[in-house]
């Protein structure tokens, strides 16, 4: 298997921004459109659990647009082979001061394109105690 396929990292790389900037957005139809249609499909938020498309989609359509900006720190993509790659990341947010959010994604390749199988999202406190993310 090859890690870190060049042409492979950059698709990721570009469905991950494509994510990042929906997710501040809250473009909710790009949001659903990039999770895997699965009941397989998990998401675990920093106050809930979501399994199934089902269940994430119902999650983004009624989640609030307030607050959703932040910047990223330490993010690193990895593909294993062709069509399977995770992306991690480091968020902070002006509304969580004093905090870190760490957001891990599975991503797959299907024939419409990356797809997020699995994602976890969790708040702690911040280590680094300046919230900069630097």
């Amino acid at each position: 298997m090859e890690i870190d396929h060049p042409e492979t990292k950059a698709e990721l790389e570009e469905a991950f921004a494509r994510y990042e900037a929906a997710l501040v957005a809250n473009d909710v139809a790009v949001l659903d459109e990039l999770f895997l249609v699965s009941p397989a499909t998990i998401r675990y938020g920093a106050t809930e659990n979501l399994y199934g498309y089902n269940e994430i989609a119902a999650f983004r359509s009624g989640r609030s647009p307030a607050g959703l900006a932040r910047r990223l720190a330490r993010t690193v993509i990895t593909t294993y082979g062709r069509d399977c790659g995770v992306a991690s990341t480091l968020f902070y947010r002006d509304s969580a001061p004093g905090k870190v959010g760490r957001q891990t994604q599975t991503w797959v390749r299907t024939v419409a394109g990356w797809r997020v199988a699995a994602a976890h999202v969790s708040l702690i406190a911040d280590p680094d105690g300046g919230g900069t993310g630097s």
